[in-house]
């Protein structure tokens, strides 16, 4: 699917945090009696197998709402998914034939749950969960962990005086003056959130999947949206030349015990700040993720953003990955990108518009 939204409509609170793995509720238990206990599958290497189709989908927010503690009850556990299925239910409605005209505007999030106006997608197209983030057996009300207040550190002022800078700059240019003033995912070059990151979170409406193929030297994630790809190498890190920025970055994994950990730096300030629900970076950013399978279909996703360019204090998080019964179908954005195109042409014909009525005048 292709989604076109406006950056400045698409709010998402994001936030993270890192903190040691414990085993899965599910998996710490003791087997009962006459059932078969889970057993971690291996590669030939003898690695655990990470392979398959993965989702992070949920309506846990990155950051914490005020008021809640880390970990949610279960009556607050039935009041957000019960509003969030009463959203589903209302949006599948039938149609009154005789409605109005829908209220003008776009989509736009109200915490992270996503309110589509007019011009965009009904909501038979999202897909952005109906469950919050369950974490080794506790349900979570966000998924940042550290601090552990639940809410991001502040920017530094030097990374708050350069975005200030940069909004100065570009306020010479009109929204569509030209391809390079509209984010990264409406150009289908990085996803509409961070799905691929790193770090890589849910982007609370849609195609928040995953497939994981590993060998002995190489792990692949291949990211529904928008098609992105990481290669991840491993062993002992070979760095790129400081000035070289790919997009994701570039990552080098290792084994701690049955923990994948991988670590990325050289990350494009331009991805970190160029996509419409990141809270932002810096090319100093350093990020380490933890993934470890707990049981037959949970990978515990851990972690940590260390980025002293942006940020006074360092923040990760923690996302169950969840066994995926389905397929991941291509996310064709180029091939069907009708959008960036006919954005730039309807701002030519506005100006035109406006300069023959100035002419009339």
């Amino acid at each position: 699917m292709i989604a076109r939204y406006s950056a400045s409509l698409l709010v998402f609170c994001f936030a993270g945090a890192f903190t040691a793995v414990a085993p899965s509720s599910a998996a710490a238990e003791e087997p009962t009696l006459g059932a078969q206990q889970w057993v971690m599958p291996r590669t030939p290497d003898g690695h655990p197998d990470l392979q398959g189709n993965w989702t992070n989908q949920t309506i846990t927010p990155l950051q914490r709402p005020g008021g809640q503690d880390a970990v949610l009850t279960a009556e607050q556990v039935a009041t957000i998914e019960g509003g969030r299925q009463q959203l589903i239910d209302n949006a599948a409605a039938a149609s009154d034939p005789d409605r109005g005209p829908p209220p003008v505007g776009g989509a736009g999030f109200t915490g992270n749950v996503l309110d589509v106006g007019t011009g965009t997608y009904n909501y038979v197209y999202i897909d952005g969960g109906d469950r919050v983030a369950i974490y080794n057996g506790e349900p979570r009300s966000s998924l940042v962990t550290n601090p552990a207040s639940g809410r991001l550190p502040a920017f530094t002022p030097e990374y708050q005086q350069r975005r200030a800078e940069t909004r100065e700059f570009n306020s010479q240019f009109g929204p569509y003056d030209h391809p390079e003033n509209l984010d990264l995912a409406l150009r289908c070059i990085m996803s509409f959130g961070s799905n691929a990151g790193p770090p890589m979170l849910p982007n609370g409406f849609y195609n928040n999947n995953y497939t994981i193929v590993q060998t002995a030297d190489h792990i692949m994630i291949f990211t529904e949206q928008v098609h992105d790809v990481r290669i991840i190498r491993m062993g002992e890190p070979m760095p790129m030349p400081e000035h070289m920025r790919p997009w994701m970055g570039d990552s080098w994994g290792h084994w701690e015990g049955d923990t994948l950990v991988i670590e990325t730096t050289n990350l494009s300030a331009k991805q970190a700040n160029g996509t419409l629900v990141f809270p932002g970076g810096s090319d100093e950013m350093r990020v380490t993720e933890r993934l470890t399978r707990v049981d037959e279909t949970t990978i515990n996703y851990e972690f940590t953003v260390n980025d002293p360019g942006a940020y006074t204090a360092e923040w990760g998080g923690e996302v169950p990955m969840k066994a995926l019964d389905g397929l991941i179908y291509e996310y064709a954005c180029h091939e069907g990108n009708y959008a960036l195109g006919n954005i730039l042409r309807g701002a030519r014909y506005e100006e035109r518009v406006e300069a023959e009525e100035a002419e009339r005048r």
